[in-house]
């Protein structure tokens, strides 16, 4: 079949094994075409991490395009119809590792910019890429650093476009105008190791816990609000004991994950734990990793021109949630920026045969161009 500009541009970043903290070539390609446009592009380095700040202009107010070219890895090769990095097109259907998270949305956003800068040779807004190389990762050397630099230098973003796979059905039914905050607790709790048969001489930390583990787990910890669903407290991974059948644990293990609304703070969360466990005279210790914080971005210009540019482009109107993991829209929005996250379906994100629609690919690159316009038409 006939491709077109989008397509091929995935394609050719699909065909690049840039699984995490790897970048493969992918932001070289991605920064030729920029440069082209009259892009200036300033490579961040970081560690074991490759990022990409390209901007146009030099003024304010500044748009700025974000995402990531690293990608989880295969998982078996045998159970992928085709080869995971040799992007294949069956029907319409583009397969390939970053098909959809978020090679896809990278090509949309290069060739979106390419035709509005056509029709806009010089917009009333600046243009910026933030592209890094450890979305999929730890998280530690990617956007997260670049937007530490860009504050510390006051380069500021207004409004921002995150390429995440946002959508359910077809592109652009979902907008993520906002994420839940996410809190990890590791929690040890210490008893004494001893024989099953002689109980009275050890202490068994399993016990002890459960009462309290069971009331976390039943707390009611917010109601949410008219954008967020209650804050939600989950046991990820629990371990006690030594395989053996007849000793009991010393210590018992615990990690934990709050996805939490805008309704209740981290160190609200932190405090509520801590007076539960020690309400219940346990000898425990608990560290905490802040993964993100919540956002939102409920209002105003960039949500209203991504509305209307969907409107516009695809024939009806889209749901503005929260829902799901993080993104790197989390290190951004905390800078006064507004952001949202709109791209592909988000149904085979991860999996083996990741795929995405080459209509819905298109029809992205029309939404992000459509978003460019109608910012440019109400400065």
């Amino acid at each position: 079949m006939t491709t077109s500009n989008v397509i091929d541009l995935a394609k050719a970043l699909i065909s690049r094994p840039s699984v995490t903290p790897e970048d493969a070539g992918c932001q070289q390609l991605m920064a030729s075409r920029l440069s082209a446009v009259g892009f200036n592009i300033e490579v961040m380095h970081f560690d074991d991490t490759l990022n990409m700040w390209a901007r146009k202009g030099n003024g304010q107010p500044l748009f700025c395009f974000a995402g990531h070219t690293d990608v989880v890895p295969t998982g078996p090769l045998e159970q992928w119809h085709t080869p995971p990095f040799e992007p294949t097109i069956v029907g319409d259907t583009l397969y390939g590792r970053g098909a959809a998270d978020m090679k896809g949305s990278l090509a949309a956003m290069v060739v979106a910019t390419e035709r509005f800068l056509q029709r806009y040779p010089t917009p009333k807004f600046d243009i910026a890429y933030l592209i890094t190389s450890d979305e999929e990762g730890p998280f530690i050397n990617g956007t997260k650093r670049v937007i530490e630099t860009l504050e510390a230098r006051n380069e500021k973003i207004n409004w921002c476009v995150v390429g995440e796979p946002s959508s359910s059905q077809k592109a652009g039914d979902v907008v993520k105008n906002g994420r839940r905050g996410s809190l990890t607790g590791q929690l040890s709790v210490k008893g004494i190791q001893g024989h099953v048969a002689y109980p009275q001489l050890a202490e068994n930390p399993v016990h002890k816990a459960a009462a309290a583990l069971a009331e976390l787990a039943a707390e009611h910890w917010d109601q949410g609000n008219a954008f967020f669903p209650a804050t939600s407290f989950q046991i990820a991974n629990i371990h006690a004991g030594t395989g053996a059948s007849n000793v009991i644990p010393g210590q018992l293990d615990v990690m934990f994950n709050f996805r939490y609304s805008t309704e209740s703070t981290a160190e609200q969360l932190q405090q509520r734990v801590i007076a539960l466990l020690d309400r219940h005279g346990l000898n425990y210790t608990l560290h905490w990793t802040l993964n993100g914080l919540p956002f939102l971005t409920d209002k105003g210009s960039l949500v209203e021109a991504t509305v209307n540019a969907i409107r516009q482009v695809q024939g009806f109107d889209t749901r503005l949630e929260t829902s799901g993991g993080t993104s790197d829209g989390r290190f951004i929005a905390p800078t006064g920026a507004q952001v949202v996250e709109l791209g592909p379906c988000n149904a085979t994100i991860h999996k083996i045969n990741e795929c995405v629609s080459v209509t819905d690919l298109e029809q992205l690159a029309k939404m992000y161009e459509a978003v460019l316009e109608q910012l440019e038409l109400s400065l």
